[in-house]
């Protein structure tokens, strides 16, 4: 009976690594065919990639979508981690559920609706107080850290709420102040859910389609919106070499994260490292 378990939860599993992986390896085949259709293989061929470095409009719209992702994700981990810490360690205060409420909204309301009270915001205070000047990136980020800092805020309220806090007590018991208490006991300790959170904002920011559509301008096209113009016009093998670049990168920043984040949890459950930290706190 085990064995009969054992060999159906195996099956299932591999038909679905094959259900959600076949078709991105399908697509990253494709990038390297002969023939501009991309349904039909002739051969093998690097010429997508090159006409891709050639294609301005996507190396812009690209770069300007990394630009904002960066952007939005920085602002985010500190927005969110602070909310984080307000609800956690900051008890019962005046407003408390409204901002539990404020922070939980993004997160379930459709992104149609966002990107269109957005827009309608957007588009009253540059008539009331002149800001912002037109749509572009600055709203796009604005936009993005709407609920980009939601997601860190969840992320970093699960860490927080789970921490050990004799850590943050014997460090203040020697001496320590809140400020340095946070940057030398607290912050590692809550590191590896401040990358995470980082990397998530990162990815739906570059991501985002529809909010971005609402928001952004006639010289702020991102790459989500570029490609989804493209496509609509018929399937183009340089889209193929752009998701396999995409493809890449995003797998060794997920490789390169795993790491990060395995030994600054190993750091964190090291007596040994929660030891400097004191030293430096008491210091």
């Amino acid at each position: 009976m085990n064995k009969g378990n054992s060999l159906f939860i195996k099956t299932m599993m591999l038909l679905g690594f094959v259900f959600l992986y076949a078709p991105v390896l399908l697509l990253m085949l494709y990038s390297f065919n002969e023939s501009k259709l991309v349904t039909v293989w002739a051969g093998f061929s690097t010429k997508w990639y090159a006409a891709l470095l050639q294609d301005d409009q996507i190396l812009n719209a690209a770069w300007l979508s990394l630009k904002i992702a960066a952007i939005n994700s920085t602002i985010a981990i500190v927005i969110g981690t602070l909310a984080a810490i307000t609800l956690v360690r900051f008890g019962k205060f005046l407003g408390r559920t409204m901002m539990t409420w404020m922070i939980a909204a993004p997160l379930v309301m459709p992104d149609v609706i966002l990107g269109l009270s957005l827009l309608l915001l957007f588009v009253s205070m540059s008539a009331v107080i002149g800001f912002p000047e037109g749509r572009g990136m600055l709203t796009i980020i604005i936009a993005h850290v709407t609920f980009s800092s939601a997601y860190v805020s969840v992320i970093v309220q699960a860490r927080l709420s789970s921490l050990d806090r004799s850590y943050e007590e014997a460090a203040i018991d020697l001496g320590a102040g809140p400020v340095t208490v946070f940057r030398t006991v607290t912050l590692p300790l809550i590191m590896p859910s401040v990358i995470a959170g980082w990397l998530l904002s990162f990815i739906m920011s570059f991501d985002d389609l529809v909010i971005a559509s609402f928001v952004s301008g006639p010289s702020s096209s991102t790459l989500p919106m570029v490609i989804f113009s493209k496509v609509r016009l018929g399937l183009n093998p340089e889209i193929n070499a752009l998701a396999t670049i995409v493809i890449t990168l995003v797998s060794i920043g997920v490789a390169a994260a795993g790491i990060v984040l395995a030994r600054q949890a190993a750091k964190a459950n090291n007596p040994g490292g929660m030891g400097a930290a004191f030293a430096q706190a008491a210091d």
